[in-house]
């Protein structure tokens, strides 16, 4: 009887709290709010076991994907793939991966009770957090990116990294995957192997010859001296722009990527280890070519959109490693490039250790944060033009602009002006899809 009514109150609560955070999500949509983690974070204050229950719940089980940067192309191409092969997926979309944005999810997908109807989740989780919530779930997979030290302010040094990553890796039943250049993860890889519970343990990496391509390396903490043998994984064997060719098992898979750059090959590689740790011998090699070859741009990464009738290229950066290979990825020098950074954020240490000739010239500058900018370009040599403290008014100077005689003007990003500029403008992810098309 008492866990009857146990039970009972439990799904009354849950109810309350799915109200209550559709609630405000109304109300953020009134106001013109975009934010994903308000009503998550109210409904799991009113029901706080709703998520453990939603993650308990899907048949075939939990797919975790964390580490410090790719989580999110990641996630968004193993659900892809996972489609792709007949599931039906939930997944946290817009980048959402603490526990209020993973229950913002689960109110947009789910009943009136939090209830969500698919065979499998994708979940992205932020490395902190996923060690954090890892009482709430076990995933049949794990997969983990790397480790770059991007937030010294947050995570102190690479070692709390690896013990964050190692915790949300001792939450997998079946397999982790892991990203075998990453000298750090190899360490998580010898726990598992190590460990009584019989999890495999799935790699994924770069052939020599892209290694050697990158000046700069992938910007992990730290890189491990061998490559991979194609024979240990899925394995990039080769990248051009968008164009890469992947092999896993014997089977080459020739992928268009969303965007150019080495960075977004091994989020495929990732992708592809991940769905084949799923479905195993009946992972289809030619269909998820072609699934990952249709995907658009994750929110920002990439994306081509459409402001005051020009076509301009977003690059996001977010840290010193994805600033590092997205400027090394750009191609050509650029006729047209405006870079706007640091906004509102206090600390610019980061910038002194990015590369940035690969840019040849910078056209503005902006943000309150410009100056710091412009003096990293100087000591590095490559030209600019105007520095511009307010953002909104550079990128609009940015605009006015002659357009480039080939191709597109191109936007070089941090997360806090992308999200700016692209409100000041309106743009929604489903606005840049109409706008833009495909390249």
């Amino acid at each position: 009887m008492a866990g009857a009514i146990a039970g009972a109150v439990g799904r009354v609560r849950d109810a309350v709290g799915v109200a209550a955070g559709r609630g405000v999500q109304w109300a953020l949509r009134v106001r013109g709010g975009k934010g994903s983690g308000a009503p998550g974070l109210v409904t799991n204050r009113i029901s706080p076991g709703l998520l453990p229950r939603v993650l308990g719940s899907f048949p075939e089980g939990v797919v975790v994907i964390s580490g410090t940067a790719g989580k999110s192309t990641t996630t968004k191409m193993v659900a892809a793939l996972l489609r792709a092969h007949g599931l039906r997926v939930f997944t946290n979309s817009s980048t959402a991966n603490l526990p209020q944005g993973i229950t913002s999810a689960v109110l947009d997908e789910g009943d009136w009770a939090g209830r969500v109807h698919a065979d499998i989740a994708v979940l992205e989780m932020d490395e902190a957090f996923g060690a954090k919530i890892a009482g709430m779930y076990t995933a049949r997979v794990v997969t983990l990116t790397n480790i770059n030290l991007d937030d010294i302010a947050r995570f102190e040094s690479y070692e709390r990294v690896i013990r964050l990553l190692s915790t949300v890796a001792g939450r997998a039943t079946q397999a982790v995957v892991l990203n075998a250049d990453d000298a750090s993860l190899s360490r998580v890889a010898r726990a598992v192997e190590a460990g009584e519970r019989g999890v495999a343990v799935h790699r994924f990496g770069v052939a020599g010859t892209v290694m050697d391509a990158q000046p700069y390396g992938l910007g992990y903490v730290r890189t491990e001296p061998e490559r991979m043998p194609a024979s240990d994984g899925t394995l990039v064997l080769s990248v051009s722009g968008r164009d890469a060719e992947i092999t896993r098992g014997g089977a080459s898979m020739p992928v268009t990527l969303p965007a150019r750059g080495v960075h977004f090959a091994v989020d495929a590689a990732a992708a592809i280890e991940t769905a084949h740790a799923v479905f195993g011998d009946a992972f289809d090699a030619a269909l998820s070519a072609r699934t990952l070859s249709t995907l658009e741009p994750v929110f920002g990464r990439g994306e081509t959109v459409e402001i005051a009738g020009q076509r301009i290229e977003c690059l996001l950066v977010q840290n010193t490693a994805s600033f590092q290979l997205n400027i090394d990825a750009i191609g050509p020098a650029r006729e047209r490039v405006f870079l706007g950074v640091c906004d509102a954020e206090e600390d610019t240490s980061w910038l002194w250790t990015v590369h940035t000739e690969a840019l040849g010239h910078v056209d503005i500058v902006g943000g309150p944060k410009a100056d710091a900018m412009a003096n990293r370009l100087a000591y590095d040599g490559v030209p600019f033009g105007t520095v511009d403290t307010d953002l909104i008014r550079a990128f609009e100077a940015f605009l006015a602009l002659p357009a480039p005689s080939e191709g597109d003007k191109t936007v070089v990003f941090t997360s806090r002006s992308m999200r700016r500029i692209r409100g000041h403008y309106g743009l929604t992810s489903a606005e840049v899809r109409a706008k833009a098309g495909a390249r």
